[in-house]
């Protein structure tokens, strides 16, 4: 009790001096929330609210059930989960933050996932898109189609990686009992639109928040030097890291590492739309797929920026 007690005091002295710092640097926190507002409505809208609402529904549809017969050897014999986990999976890597989590979450929730399949699936479903790997940061950043390529691969590699090395997490397969199979069709298909927008809009509303929080959290960090300030912004806010980026072998293993980690504000984003579920698990498939992205990086730099 003393413990947690000494916890929260601490925690308080934290918040206490953040405060201070924003009133204190009002003028700058102003400016940096501006900035995170324009990107906000500029990329990550465009990006990701379409996604938001056509992923809830083909989960609704029966999408999930409609690729498991495709997906269901890979995904049983590879992670311990069932065909229909496939979707979360495929989503993930299409749609990017925090789209897998959200399908993984809407499995469970339908009881097509027993909570330690969705454990399981959450420690790897949860992805950055292409369109950011590539155009981003590839072309953005290293002024080259085929980095953006290579960090795609890398990062799709070491998901699956991350998948296979946490297949044990959550406990065995069908250990709460079997999914059941209820069929997703929705009474119409327009009130499966109509609650889709709803929804994904207060998720929208939900991402863009933790986007602009962590986004001011994290300009000061970007004044602590060329190598260290890029590395915890990168631990911060992924969308913060990309112009500190330097085009460069150091620049492509931290692009991949920090993609791979997602940053504390996509945490955030993730646990948002999961709710119920426990976040460890994701934070620790998380940290190792940035771990093995920045592995991979390593090695195959030199050819990737060739």
């Amino acid at each position: 009790m003393c413990m947690k007690n000494r916890w929260r005091a601490d925690a308080c002295l934290v918040l206490c001096g953040v405060l201070v710092w924003f009133l204190a640097d009002a003028v700058r926190v102003r400016q940096a929330a501006a900035e995170a507002l324009a990107l906000c409505a500029g990329s990550v809208i465009p990006a990701l609210f379409p996604f938001l609402i056509v992923s809830r529904l083909l989960v609704v549809m029966g999408f999930s059930q409609w690729v498991s017969p495709l997906f269901s050897g890979l995904m049983t014999s590879l992670f311990r989960l069932p065909g229909l986990s496939s979707s979360a999976l495929l989503l993930g890597l299409v749609g990017g933050y925090p789209i897998g989590a959200q399908t993984a979450a809407e499995l469970y929730r339908k009881n097509l996932l027993t909570r330690g399949e969705t454990v399981r699936l959450l420690t790897f479903c949860n992805n950055s898109n292409p369109v950011f790997l590539i155009s981003v940061l590839g072309v953005g950043v290293f002024g080259s189609v085929r980095a953006g390529v290579w960090l795609w691969l890398i990062h799709v590699a070491a998901a699956l990686l991350t998948g296979l090395l946490c297949r044990g997490t959550g406990g065995t397969a069908r250990d709460q009992g079997p999914a059941r199979s209820l069929p997703c069709q929705p009474s119409s298909l327009s009130a499966a639109f109509v609650s889709a927008v709803r929804d994904s809009a207060a998720g929208m509303l939900s991402v863009c928040a933790f986007v602009v929080f962590f986004y001011v959290l994290a300009a000061p960090l970007k004044e602590l030097g060329p190598r260290l300030g890029p590395v915890l912004v990168g631990a911060v806010e992924l969308f913060s890291l990309t112009p500190l980026l330097p085009p460069d072998h150091l620049g492509f293993v931290l692009a991949a590492g920090c993609a791979g980690w997602g940053g504390l504000s996509v945490l955030c984003q993730t646990a948002a739309v999961v709710e119920d579920l426990p976040l460890t698990p994701c934070v620790l498939g998380k940290l190792l797929h940035g771990l093995l992205s920045a592995l991979l990086a390593a090695l195959l730099a030199g050819y990737a920026l060739a």
